[in-house]
């Protein structure tokens, strides 16, 4: 593997797998998706402390999301998310940024892993990354992200401290599909927290992040559990 990658290769609980692969459909806007006969398999990238990652994981075990977790895949070293899922049992996989010369290489490498792991959905849980094609390409509306806003405000880094700085009446988060700009893929579910007079920025991150854990696994019960379709940007439950 390139750049010096370390890994866990500890499996996660295996099952048998028949599923319908097409990953290399094109990104439009008539994209349909019928869920597979099993469960679906997911691959979940974090850059810190995983605490999304950690609520995707116990809706699994749960039943709760009809999925299973393949591979977590971190590049930075020092992520606390890795570690406790390696103790979790999952296997786990280390790609430092830093040890790949552009970010098209280092993405290769993750799409790699992704693809060994068998992978069919991708979850961003506080990956601190912005996606380049090579990535969104080889998983075309199927690569979800979670952002501590009401998107399309307040895009970009710490969404809680701007919408805080704004002075908004009514924050929250949001979970969306990915591609190519960021926080902009057609959004799946929103959940909304008010902001009490009293809030400062920590407060209210903290509720926010109360209801991000609710809200990606209510995603992907929608997105797994029924078949679905993109009408411009609007995901619609067929």
């Amino acid at each position: 593997m390139l750049g010096g990658a370390t890994e866990n290769l500890t499996p996660h609980r295996h099952r048998d797998r028949h599923r319908h692969r097409d990953r290399h459909r094109d990104r439009d806007r008539s994209f349909n998706y019928n869920p597979p006969m099993a469960l679906a398999r997911l691959g979940i990238l974090i850059s810190g402390t995983g605490s999304n990652m950690k609520s995707i994981v116990a809706a699994c075990e749960s039943g709760d999301v009809p999925a299973e977790v393949g591979v977590v895949i971190s590049n930075r070293a020092d992520a606390p998310g890795l570690e406790w899922a390696a103790q979790h049992g999952l296997a786990t996989a280390l790609l430092s940024h830093r040890d790949y010369p552009t970010r098209e290489a280092h993405d290769s490498a993750v799409v790699d892993r992704l693809r060994r792991a068998e992978v069919d959905w991708v979850c961003l849980a506080g990956y601190m990354r912005l996606l380049s094609a090579v990535i969104v390409d080889a998983y075309p509306n199927r690569i979800l992200n979670i952002h501590p806003a009401l998107l399309p405000s307040f895009p970009g880094l710490h969404g809680q401290r701007q919408a805080w700085d704004y002075g908004v009446r009514v924050s929250g988060c949001t979970v969306h599909l990915v591609d190519l700009e960021l926080d902009h893929g057609p959004i799946v579910i929103q959940r909304t927290v008010p902001v009490r007079p009293d809030d400062t920025e920590k407060t209210l991150s903290v509720r926010i992040l109360e209801q991000e854990h609710i809200a990606y696994p209510e995603a992907l019960r929608a997105l797994l559990g029924g078949s679905w379709r993109l009408e411009g940007r609007r995901v619609v439950s067929v």
